[in-house]
């Protein structure tokens, strides 16, 4: 990716219906240039798909819990399970004292203590630690103007 594409990348971010005269000017291009940028960037996998950021309690999803899944087996196979919980808005395997972290919004506590119940269900899983967010100061995407650190 050059500079023209990480602007691109970046501009898509924060409005993704931006229209490609837009993009472009800013850029430096022609709507079409930037239209085949955008494009390629999508065929080469870099944009992964376009969304609409929603405000979760908007939606009745004001409770936003972190939950670190223990096991007592390998969970790497067991993403099926995790995506069917329709609460859980990301799952990640980790290394250390659990297997796996999963992000989950719900409406209520009793909701978030449903899931907690369903979690238990899946093969392998031996316990649960969550933790409730109180307050979300920001989250960010990737930048795709910043290059990675190397150390």
């Amino acid at each position: 990716m050059d500079g023209i594409d990480r602007e691109l990348v970046a501009l898509l971010q924060q409005d993704a219906a931006s229209p490609y005269a837009t993009l472009g000017k800013t850029v430096g291009l022609s709507a079409g240039a930037a239209h085949e940028r955008v494009r390629k960037l999508r065929e080469r996998g870099v944009i992964r798909r376009t969304t609409v950021d929603v405000d979760p309690a908007a939606l009745g999803r004001g409770v936003l819990a972190f939950v670190m899944v223990e096991s007592s087996a390998w969970m790497g196979d067991s993403a099926a399970a995790f995506a069917a919980i329709p609460e859980i808005q990301e799952a990640h395997v980790i290394a250390g004292s659990a297997s796996v972290l999963v992000k989950v919004r719900t409406s209520t506590t009793e909701q978030l203590q449903d899931v907690l119940r369903r979690l238990y269900a899946i093969e392998g899983v031996s316990g649960t630690q969550a933790t409730v967010s109180l307050e979300t100061f920001f989250e960010r995407p990737v930048s795709p103007r910043e290059e990675p650190r190397r150390t």
